[in-house]
């Protein structure tokens, strides 16, 4: 067999076994306000996904992770929703899902699925969560539901009020 044939059919091979969803990305579009207080705190952002009937994995969490003493996990638990889903059982700092505080401005962050700690997602319904909190500040959930796997040209949006801007969750091959 010519070692062409042989090339050519591996390569069928592999795409055929990869599935549809094997490839897909979900990129998150999140934008955190600037807003005019006198004593402005960057805010801890967690980001974690939610599936009926199964645990949250925590995707992200955004916090002062370099403070001498570990320190800056003391506030963590103010992002309560995060928290009680799934933040109390998370060692920190994890590796890929620990993440320094934003600045305000738009942030992208992206998930592959079979790889980090989005894990391989199972077909269902599922909502990606996004929650801040900030120092003298407020808090802010938005949930964006999806299903998965997701059909072509799909996404979800979500809008905050003080804490967190508009968030745009799309799916990529």
């Amino acid at each position: 067999m010519p070692l062409s044939y042989r090339i050519l059919m591996t390569g069928i091979a592999a795409a055929s076994s990869a599935g549809p969803a094997a490839a897909q990305t979900m990129q998150l579009d999140v934008a955190i306000p600037r807003l005019t207080v006198a004593e402005y705190h960057r805010p801890y952002v967690a980001i974690w996904l939610e599936q009926q009937g199964g645990p949250a994995r925590t995707l992200q969490i955004w916090y002062d992770h370099d403070m001498p003493k570990n320190e800056g996990t003391k506030w963590l638990r103010d992002v309560r929703q995060w928290w009680r889903a799934s933040g109390r059982a998370l060692k920190l700092p994890a590796d890929g899902v620990s993440g320094a505080t934003r600045a305000p401005g738009r942030h992208s962050v992206s998930f592959v699925n079979g790889r980090g700690p989005l894990g391989r997602l199972a077909p269902g319904q599922y909502v990606l969560v996004v929650e801040a909190a900030r120092e003298v500040g407020g808090r802010e959930l938005l949930r964006l539901p999806f299903a998965w796997p997701p059909k072509p040209g799909v996404a979800a949006t979500a809008r905050g009020q003080s804490e967190l801007g508009a968030a745009t969750l799309t799916f990529k091959r």
